[in-house]
């Protein structure tokens, strides 16, 4: 039986891939579902699933920054992203962080089924929409157009999303358990990394870089 959790703020998205998969397949059981990064966590402790497909695009932790800290808590996890784009910033971003499957929404859901098995047996999926993006190589030439921009912590990253989503340093510091104080020294600590000192150009970043999606 392969477990699997579902990450994804849309219900309805959740409810018919699940209903789909499960009367298709019974060696295919989805454990739990959750709507934003934060409970992904939180099931990821309760269930050590066999595979995770996430959202690219949660809300208050995103799936790319997810992935990263699920292979933190469950080494050698399962992770597929979904995402409404097809983008070669998005796959490249995913499968850096640890995913080894990338599907885009329009797929079919006999291509879900074929990720989740091929995932599941330890092999890496790509579906039809981005099979065009080759995997090898692609790594470096990340790090490399990024620079230094990628030196924010994981932290940041976290805080960075709450920005762009709206979140005031009040609201910020309330989620992370901070001092006012500590958020704004992450706010600037991420302005200066970045070189950016207006707020609608740090939440362009973020939405460039996909930490953030609106």
């Amino acid at each position: 039986m392969i477990k699997v959790v579902m990450a994804d703020d849309h219900v309805i998205v959740r409810q018919s891939i699940r209903s789909v998969i499960e009367r298709k397949n019974e060696d295919i059981k989805v454990v739990a579902e959750v709507s934003n990064g934060k409970e992904l966590l939180q099931a990821v402790h309760e269930h050590k699933a066999d595979v995770y497909i996430i959202d690219i695009s949660m809300p208050l932790l995103n799936g790319i920054d997810a992935t990263q800290k699920i292979m933190k808590i469950q080494p050698g996890a399962k992770v597929i992203i979904l995402s409404m784009f097809d983008d070669r910033v998005s796959v490249e971003r995913a499968i850096k962080a640890g995913a080894c499957g990338f599907v885009v929404k329009e797929a079919t859901i006999n291509e879900i089924i074929e990720a989740i098995k091929e995932v599941s047996a330890g092999k890496f999926f790509l579906c039809s929409q981005v099979a065009r993006f080759l995997v090898q190589g692609f790594l470096s030439k990340t790090e490399g157009r990024h620079g230094n921009k990628g030196s924010l912590t994981n932290k940041e990253r976290e805080i960075l999303q709450l920005i762009a989503e709206g979140f005031s340093s009040k609201k910020i510091a309330e989620e992370f358990k901070l001092s006012l104080n500590t958020v704004h020294v992450h706010r600037n600590n991420i302005m200066k990394k970045l070189n950016i000192h207006k707020q609608a150009e740090l939440i362009r970043y973020a939405l460039k870089e996909g930490i953030a999606h609106i």
